[in-house]
């Protein structure tokens, strides 16, 4: 059977098979019914009979032959052998039935099919064909492969987003859920400062950051593109998504390998049970007549869909999630995990680091501490210095700030400015200890260690020659972290640790906070892959949970490599074997659960198919089963695997 293959096209379009079938039934019951008008001839009967074969075996005999042209073996054309067995035997009535009930259930098999395959069809047809690009103060609606990145486009209210990029202009709420999953709108706002000809897209915060195929709300949103159409999230996601579904997971490839000597021996059956006549008390037209049955009974439709279908409804109801799991293998690994290592930045944490303290020392305020700090970072571009600016704004909460002037690097282990008359430093422990003769006094380092060892980067700020105070910077864990950790070990997830590169002090001090088991730090990417591979010796099945980029390599030597945050990086999409579309860890869980039922379907199915098989081969061989019978179940049970599978489709984790 083409698996593949959902629906045919003909005369009468996407639904030709359907009514072939049953314009096959209908020539079988006429033909039927007139057999036994004795004024009748029997021909007429015979004719309807034959109109019968044509429509009910026109498809098999086609995809039959296109099959084996290409070299390859269709399974379905052993019903088609049984059909012309029955009329050369002249049980043409008998016969014609297979080929009606057969038809119908093909059809049927390929409708349920379709509807799996329209649900990541439609991922298709998310993002528009043209957008309104804007030049100077007019608009023109150009196709979005015209689109450069630098473009500026105009989006209207309740139209879909046309390229990925960052709003320079205008607040709406953005419906991001066809991406991420998300089942809530976001607030989208303009983002500072996005003139940069070096902006990416994982540069540009979330509530600035726009995806194409994205509804937007009630707002009108100018957007300045970073991504070519050809390689924008909704493009690259589609792109992986048709791949998946080429990809086989382990139980298919053990059930084509099954397959591939059972089809054969079925075969060698058929023949051996044709020339049954020759020692036992039958006439030949019996023998054949019940070597076509079991050709019937033994054919592993049922089998051949079972797996495929299973896989591809879980991969669709996955993707409507955000999450993209690139094939059959990832969606049975994933429920068999037993261990998860996490990488720290960006996957348990925010990936930014924020303000956890602000302590002012004797006689200073922490308005003054903190303005002057605020001052003199404006003007640096290190990470910690825009964490200090972004967050002490937020702090100081509208209060003015002094302008610093004349910044200078210092020792390379801080920095200098003048603010006003005076003169401020900022910098770590190491700066005051190469500086001058003005040490901190002991219960400040005492401090500043405290901090330290729970994780925190701090900064000491003095003006002129008295020490102003402490302020703790901290990649914080993310909300959601703990609570999932929560729920990953309730599910059986008993072993979950941390690969950091960060030092081992600010590693335990995030796994303390949010649940893990153990944690590592200080490890570069070769070292992740060496603390991977001494798990994979102890736990039989683990994944790593990075960011897709320098977690590449531990992601690639695990069970199943996970990326966080995939919507907004490429190398994510790439190297993972599942991407979780939003920068949302919490779907973990999820897809866990997802991962499971799919595997417990699949399991199913494999005892209904390979039950159905195994109860009718004997039974036709004994003469209880005629060739209606075994068709009839034969074909109920393909039905009944593929509506199984859909049964995906509509997955909630309780």
């Amino acid at each position: 059977m083409e698996k593949e293959k959902v629906e045919h096209s003909g005369i009468f379009g996407k639904n030709s098979e359907l009514i072939f079938s049953i314009c096959c039934g209908a020539l079988l019951g006429i033909g039927f019914g007139l057999s036994f008008i004795e004024s009748v001839p029997q021909w007429v009967s015979l004719g309807m009979y034959i109109g019968a074969y044509f429509f009910g075996g026109f498809y098999t005999a086609k995809e039959a032959i296109e099959t084996i042209l290409k070299g390859g073996f269709e399974i379905d054309f052993l019903m088609l052998v049984a059909a012309i067995g029955a009329a050369i035997l002249g049980e043409w009535a008998e016969g014609a039935l297979l080929l009606f009930l057969f038809s119908l259930g093909h059809s049927l098999e390929h409708y349920a099919m379709g509807k799996a395959h329209k649900s990541i069809e439609s991922l298709a047809t998310l993002a528009p064909k043209t957008a309104l690009k804007k030049d100077e103060n007019t608009t023109k609606e150009i196709g979005i492969e015209e689109l450069e990145i630098g473009d500026i486009i105009l989006v209207k209210p309740n139209t879909r987003i046309a390229a990925d990029g960052v709003v320079i202009k205008g607040s709406s709420a953005v419906d991001q859920a066809p991406i991420t999953g998300e089942s809530i709108p976001v607030d989208k706002v303009a983002m500072q400062n996005a003139d940069s000809n070096e902006l990416s897209l994982k540069d540009v915060p979330e509530e600035s950051r726009a995806f194409s195929g994205t509804i937007n709300g009630n707002g009108t949103l100018e957007i300045k593109v970073l991504k070519l159409a050809t390689d924008s999230t909704v493009s690259r996601l589609i792109t992986l998504v048709n791949e998946a579904k080429a990809q086989k997971s382990p139980t298919q490839l053990l059930t084509d390998k099954f397959e591939k000597y059972f089809v054969p021996s079925v075969l060698v059956l058929v023949v051996i049970l044709c020339f049954a006549f020759l020692v036992i008390d039958e006439s030949f037209s019996q023998s054949f007549y019940r070597a076509m049955a079991v050709l019937v009974a033994a054919s592993p439709c049922a089998l051949a869909i079972a797996t495929p279908s299973a896989v591809l409804s879980g991969i669709a109801r996955a993707a409507k999630k955000g999450v993209l799991i690139k094939g059959g293998r990832p969606l049975e690994d994933l429920g068999v995990l037993t261990a998860i290592a996490f990488d720290k930045t960006g996957t348990l944490t925010e990936g930014k680091p924020k303000i956890t303290e602000v302590i002012a020392l004797e006689g200073i305020s922490t308005e003054e501490l903190l303005g002057d700090a605020i001052a003199v970072e404006e003007l640096s571009d290190h990470p910690l210095a825009k964490a200090v600016v972004r967050d002490g704004k937020e702090r100081m909460d509208g209060k003015e700030i002094p302008k610093a002037d004349s910044l200078e690097a210092v020792l390379g282990k801080g920095i200098k400015a003048n603010v006003g008359s005076d003169k401020i430093y900022i910098g770590n422990l190491d700066l005051y200890e190469a500086l001058d003769d003005k040490k901190p006094s002991n219960e400040v380092v005492k401090k500043i260690e405290e901090l330290e060892s729970n994780g925190n980067t701090t900064i000491l700020i003095r003006k002129n020659d008295t020490y102003m105070g402490i302020i703790g910077l901290m990649d914080t864990p993310r909300e959601s972290a703990k609570a999932t950790l929560r729920e990953l070990k309730e599910i059986g997830i008993e072993k979950m640790i941390m690969l950091s590169g960060d030092n081992q002090k600010v590693a335990d001090a995030i796994a303390n906070e949010v649940g893990l088991t153990g944690a590592r730090g200080s490890l570069l990417p070769e070292e992740k892959v060496e603390a991977i591979k001494q798990l994979k010796q102890s736990e039989s099945k683990i994944a790593m949970v990075g960011d897709g980029v320098n977690d590449a390599p531990a992601m690639a030597a695990s069970t199943v490599g996970i990326a966080m945050g995939a919507a907004g990086s490429d190398v994510a999409m790439e190297t993972a074997d599942i991407a979780l579309m939003a920068d949302k860890l919490e779907v973990l869980p999820f897809a866990i659960g997802l991962s499971r039922k799919a595997k417990g379907i699949i399991k199913q199915n494999l005892w209904i198919s390979l039950g159905v098989v195994g109860v009718l081969i004997p039974a036709t061989i004994f003469g209880f089963a005629s060739i209606g019978i075994a068709v009839l179940i034969h074909e109920g049970s393909t039905i009944v695997v593929v509506v199984n599978a859909l049964r995906l489709l509509g997955y909630q984790r309780k």
